[in-house]
């Protein structure tokens, strides 16, 4: 299982490129990659979906030819590692990072969103996280903090610690639970993006924030003008509003859920949030780049191929559970997930690392 998880993921190379938090940022042109296949060319489809796609060699090669963005391409929503004890365990976020930059075809990482098991770490955990992971690859990754939470005046704190610990940007989730008014979620969101100079992507997610919570589109137009809030974390499963949203206003979005990440692209969103990238990240990867190089076809088919996995990792037990799972298969660091969630049992385990075998040699 370690070698199906790490065969064939190209190491990437060190490069410190992109804008600074506080640098003038442009929106993604809705325009193919300089130097891509024209469109229609046919790039294969036989081709594994680990291999590269077009002219690009490495992550940041073709980072140097995508709009810029605070918050890189593809992004692997990191779990956080704990220890047989249920400790954090640093010295595996540490080792977890830089594979997943290094080796698993990610450009930045999310920390302590919902796949990083965020309602179960403290405040402490998720600042040394924060520390830990950009000691690490910061140089080479953007490293998003997850700060959001329910309370405005915690979700502030959280977003100084971020920036304190090094962080590059923040997600930040609705408010959940007490069930705002979308004038309330406005000014929560625009209160956090005041409390540091970090770029904000928000965090549109309502399946888990409750009934009412999801962003309406004259609610992410409003905060688009903030300088701040630059990208968006889509989880909604509404191609209208975010199609009107691109269409009208500066914001950079992010599919937030792998089946969603080649509709989501379609349409003009510029990379992807992934939990399966914590596993699959170069097949994952590779969906985006053969768009981006022309082949909608193949993208289609690479995009197909990766939809047993994802529904294997994501639809019967939280992404985190998933990742653990395999992670403990092939020898990697994670841990056990801590309560309230539940181990993966030896037969969905069993579903999920053949699930992972069947994609990769797809």
């Amino acid at each position: 299982m370690t070698a199906e998880l790490t065969d064939g993921i190209e190491a990437g190379t060190a490069d410190g490129g992109g804008p600074g938090p506080d640098e003038p940022f442009e929106p993604p042109e809705r325009a193919p990659v300089p130097g891509a296949a024209p469109p229609g060319t046919r790039l294969g489809p036989g081709r594994p979906l680990t291999e590269p796609v077009g002219p690009a060699a490495s992550v940041w090669a073709r980072l140097a030819r995508m709009p810029d963005s605070p918050f890189g391409r593809v992004a692997a929503a990191m779990i956080t590692p704990f220890d047989s004890s249920g400790a954090l365990d640093l010295p595996g976020a540490r080792r977890l990072a830089a594979h997943l930059v290094d080796r698993g075809g990610c450009d930045a990482l999310v920390l302590s969103g919902t796949t990083g098991e965020s309602p179960t770490t403290s405040d402490d955990e998720k600042t040394a996280l924060v520390r830990a992971v950009t000691e690490e690859v910061g140089d080479r990754a953007r490293i998003v903090a997850g700060v959001g939470s329910g309370d405005t005046r915690h979700s502030a704190e959280l977003a100084r610690a971020a920036e304190e610990a090094g962080a590059h940007g923040l997600l930040v989730v609705t408010p959940y639970y007490s069930r705002p008014t979308q004038e309330a979620i406005a000014r929560h969101l625009a209160t956090v993006a005041d409390a540091t100079a970090l770029p904000v992507m928000l965090y549109d997610i309502p399946a888990r924030t409750g009934a009412g919570t999801a962003l309406t589109a004259r609610t992410l137009t409003r905060l688009a003008e903030h300088p701040r809030i630059r990208a968006v974390k889509d989880c909604a499963y509404d191609l209208m509003k975010t199609a009107k949203v691109l269409g009208s206003t500066g914001l950079v979005y992010y599919s937030g859920c792998d089946e969603m990440n080649l509709p989501l692209r379609a349409i003009g969103a510029h990379g992807c949030v992934s939990t399966v990238a914590n596993v699959a990240g170069p097949a994952v990867r590779g969906v985006l780049d053969a768009f981006d190089a022309g082949d909608h076809t193949e993208a289609a088919r690479r995009h197909q191929a990766l939809v047993p996995l994802v529904d294997a990792m994501m639809s019967q037990v939280p992404g985190a559970v998933s990742v653990k799972a395999l992670f403990a298969a092939a020898g990697l660091p994670g841990g056990p997930v801590r309560p309230p969630l539940l181990a993966a049992d030896e037969e969905l385990t069993a579903r999920l690392a053949d699930a992972l075998r069947k994609t990769l040699s797809s």
